[in-house]
């Protein structure tokens, strides 16, 4: 607990002392991976003028954040339109993994799910075959989870008249889905994922999962994003294919809770100390959405013995603004 005030206190003075030099992060959708003792940080937008596809940007402390060494132009992209992957439009919600000796990065173009590999975390990431996942029909926000067994499972969007999480089983080796395993996670059934502050079809997006305890915890966004009430909860199964039950204190990432508006679609990733952090975005202002700015936020995980599970929650009072080197 001593730590983890020393690091808040350090958040809030890196924060006093470069906020002159340094200005806010705009990625949407973002994601933080946590290798070498370093931060990287990837997501919609956010190349500063760059071309499209996903820039990076890394840190040590998660309030100071610069482009890797050797960035051109003060923008270091990891995956660039027209470079041997898939997409000419609509780059958005990457996600990386770790597979062996390799690095894959997930993400959606063109209203469609991909994947593309790198011997590098800095990639770049390209595709020996320029194609998505499943051209079948339209899919978007891809989450690849890997579980102790082995097995992969490909979380997403497909649509049907609304945006709802399906889930497959996915061959790493062949970057394809199981079709036969698909199935669909749940529907829009809790009044805080259909507020009318703006009205929308049914929309679940921006998939996590965790494993703890051999239980699945599923975190998704719901709203539509322009909405102010964007936000995120959680839901619980016993097999990463469901069936899944939601979290009676959802939602646990609202603007009532965090204080701005949109907040939602974001990663967990573990941070000081091992604790677990949610990183995520929110509206410019009240009054407009794009571009939106990033956020961090520390996550509360608390055994309950009656339920038998864990509960999240998140440290309102914490909540980091991620700054980079003005450019």
């Amino acid at each position: 607990m001593k730590q983890l005030v020393i690091f808040a206190l350090m958040v809030v003075v890196a924060w006093q002392v470069g906020a002159q030099e340094k200005e806010e992060i705009f990625f949407a959708d973002p994601t933080i991976y946590h290798e070498g003792g370093k931060y990287y940080m990837t997501g919609t937008g956010g190349s500063r003028g760059g071309p499209a596809g996903f820039s990076m940007l890394e840190s040590d402390d998660l309030v100071n954040w610069v482009p890797p060494k050797g960035a051109r132009e003060g923008v270091h992209m990891i995956l660039t339109k027209g470079v041997q992957a898939f997409g000419d439009k609509g780059f958005w919600a990457p996600q990386i993994l770790k597979v062996e000796d390799a690095w894959y990065l997930t993400y959606t173009a063109n209203e469609q799910t991909v994947l593309a590999r790198s011997q590098s975390l800095l990639g770049p990431f390209r595709q020996e075959e320029v194609a998505p996942i499943d051209g079948s029909e339209k899919n978007i926000d891809s989450y690849i989870f890997r579980d102790d067994d082995g097995k992969y499972y490909l979380y997403h969007v497909r649509f049907n008249n609304g945006n709802y999480l399906w889930v497959a089983e996915f061959d790493m080796q062949k970057g394809k889905i199981k079709p036969e395993t698909l199935t669909q996670c749940f529907g829009q059934t809790e009044p805080w994922e259909a507020t009318p502050n703006y009205e929308s079809v049914p929309i679940m997006e921006g998939p996590t999962v965790l494993r703890m305890k051999d239980k699945y915890y599923l975190f998704y966004s719901a709203n539509h994003f322009m909405n102010i009430d964007y936000a995120v909860g959680y839901a619980v199964a016993d097999s990463p294919m469901g069936p899944w039950t939601k979290h009676s204190g959802n939602p646990i990432i609202h603007r009532s809770i965090v204080g701005e508006n949109g907040s939602g679609h974001g990663d967990l990733f573990k941070g000081p100390d091992n604790r677990l952090y949610y990183v995520y975005h929110v509206h410019f202002s009240n009054d407009q959405v794009s571009p939106r700015r990033t956020r961090i936020v520390p996550v509360t995980m608390e055994w309950d013995n009656q339920s038998g599970l864990y509960r999240f929650s998140v440290e309102k009072d914490q909540v980091i603004i991620p700054l980079v080197n003005g450019l």
